[in-house]
């Protein structure tokens, strides 16, 4: 969860007035939100929802917790919405059609006003920080840019650029390196230049002179974007690759720089192509659709028997406009918000402007004996005979990259089911196998005194047609032995084993799997089913994670055996 630092003073001048001690700490709880410690004038601060990015900032917490308390809401009069575009005059950005299928989106606007102090640039460098690392993905889905709008010319240049023949010097360099060279010599591109370097050409920034504003999503200039302190006109701009989460992002960090004292300059974008919010787009640009709910799914949910206008009062207090017409309640998420997924999150904002400790604790006049499942019961019972064969038992993430699950195991992958919005590469996609895990596990345990044995009892899933969701979750059992004689014969003894304890009887079919040794691989078939593979790991599997002994593995669906 996304970790904020701000200083003391300015959040208080944020909320409209100081609060310390419990007070505070309890008063955090309207932005899901914990204290963590405070050093000197700077209070550390735990966010424990993701879907609320505007609250990772001194500007956003400060904004929702003085609404919250019945201070002063805001207007933003620099928003577009449809139908009333702001004059941007020549600020302007032009986009190259070849970006397309390549970083297609890009939005920005310009700030002028006070000097700026060190605590707001460290502020804006830590949202910048948080929304891109957390909400962007590591910059892959939102990167942001701030720049001197006083060294540079409109119209901006967005293009596709040849990675070696354009050069410039980065943020931190004295010399002028070619795009290529960035992502390979500058740190910044070493983290990530692997979100461009696989295409022709890569995302570049120009002004109308030429001069070079940034290589994005990767460095800035080392002139135009090198801003500090002091400095009263900026230029922000933001690339990505969705363009709601890049207008929102956009949205955040306009209204905190408009609450921090500065006047919005809006910037429209002129797009070669289609989006899905048309081909020129004025940015701040506000896209929120309204939301809707009636009193008795309010009441139903949160036990209360509220009338209209009080479910409205609570509502108000988290920011959004928010209207009661007879039974219905119709919300206007703020410019800085776009978590109202579904009508459940009006309710969730009432609960929270009520307050989360007014709630009365109401005992169930339901009352249920549980008992374990029939799977759980089975699975327990797994594991004792496993561990009676001298195997350690493994607890793993189900969540896992593509090189791990697809690139390392040798296969194509064409049934792994991928998650929509990972916040990370390395939680991509769920698990469609065990041995991926046991073989991670083996990578790093060359050290260790052989013979290896470890298995898991844990979930997997696959994707399936025939579901309602398209994906099937399975109860699987995957065990490992690893060994100088580790062959296909002792890992079907062990599979034996396992059948005799159960009362099952298998039978083996050969099969064909690119991540075993052909010819040592086979089906596990029980009462005409396949309920699994047993095999010895092939060399090249055993080469990409590193492993030096041999592997054999065998994997078993506990569920096919219930059923």
């Amino acid at each position: 969860m996304p970790k904020i630092e701000v200083y003391e003073d300015a959040l208080y001048k944020y909320i409209g007035k100081k609060i310390v001690g419990d007070e505070f700490v309890k008063l955090l709880s309207v932005a899901k939100a914990e204290f963590d410690g405070k050093e000197e004038d700077i209070l550390k601060i735990e966010l424990n929802d993701t879907n609320r990015p505007d609250l990772w900032s001194t500007a956003g917490l400060g904004r929702q917790l003085r609404i919250y308390l019945g201070g002063e809401k805001k207007e933003y009069p620099f928003f577009s919405v449809k139908g009333n575009i702001k004059e941007c005059g020549n600020r302007v950005i032009e986009v190259d059609p070849a970006l397309g299928k390549i970083r297609p989106y890009i939005s920005a606007f310009a700030i002028k006003g006070k000097s700026m102090d060190e605590s707001l640039l460290k502020d804006i460098i830590q949202t910048q920080e948080k929304l891109c690392w957390n909400y962007g993905q590591k910059r892959k889905s939102i990167a942001m840019g701030v720049y001197r709008s006083d060294l540079f010319k409109y119209p901006i240049k967005y293009t596709a650029a040849n990675p070696d023949k354009e050069s410039f010097v980065p943020l931190g360099f004295d010399k002028k390196l070619t795009l290529r060279e960035i992502i390979k010599q500058h740190p910044k591109g070493e983290e990530f230049g692997a979100i461009i370097s696989g295409f022709d050409k890569y995302p570049y920034i120009t002004d109308s002179q030429g001069k070079t504003l940034s290589l994005p999503p990767v460095i800035n200039s080392n002139d135009i974007g090198a801003v500090v302190a002091g400095d009263k006109e900026l230029f922000v701009e933001m690339t990505g690759t969705d363009i709601y989460s890049l207008m929102l992002a956009t949205s955040i960090v306009a209204c905190d720089l408009y609450d921090a004292g500065y006047e919005i300059l809006p910037v429209k974008t002129i797009y070669p192509y289609d989006t899905l919010l048309g081909r020129e787009i004025t940015a701040p640009f506000y896209f929120q659709q309204p939301v809707k709910t009636d009193i008795s799914s309010v009441n139903k949910l949160l036990g209360e028997n509220f009338k209209v206008n009080e479910a409205v009062s609570y509502g108000k207090k988290m920011g959004c406009r928010i209207e009661g017409d007879g039974d219905t309640l119709v919300l206007y998420p703020a410019e800085y918000r776009n978590d109202f997924l579904h009508p459940v999150d009006i309710i969730e904002d009432i609960m929270i402007g009520k307050g989360l400790t007014s709630f009365e604790p109401i005992m169930t006049d339901d009352f249920t004996k549980g008992k374990l499942s029939d799977a759980t019961i089975f699975g327990r019972k797994i594991k004792n005979i496993m561990v009676g064969l001298g195997f350690q038992e493994m607890v793993y993430n189900y969540l896992g990259s593509a090189k791990d699950f697809i690139e390392k195991m040798n296969i194509k992958g064409d049934d792994i089911v991928k998650i929509s919005n990972p916040m990370s590469e390395n939680f991509e996609y769920l698990r469609p196998s065990i041995i991926p895990s046991l073989l991670n596990s083996e990578s790093v345990s060359g050290n260790g005194v052989y013979p290896h044995k470890i298995f898991e009892t844990g979930k997997i899933a696959i994707k399936e047609s025939k579901e309602n969701y398209g994906v099937i979750t399975i109860n699987s059992l995957g065990f490992l032995s690893a060994d100088k004689d580790a062959g296909f014969n002792l890992v079907n003894s062990q599979l034996s084993a396992i059948m005799f304890y159960i009362s099952a009887d298998y039978t083996l079919v050969e099969a064909e799997d690119t991540r075993f040794i052909n010819g040592r691989c086979a089906q596990i078939i029980l009462k005409g089913k396949n309920i699994g593979i047993i095999g010895e790991i092939n060399p090249l599997v055993l080469e990409n994670w590193g492993i030096g002994a041999p592997c054999a593995v065998c994997e078993i669906n506990l569920d096919l055996i219930l059923n």
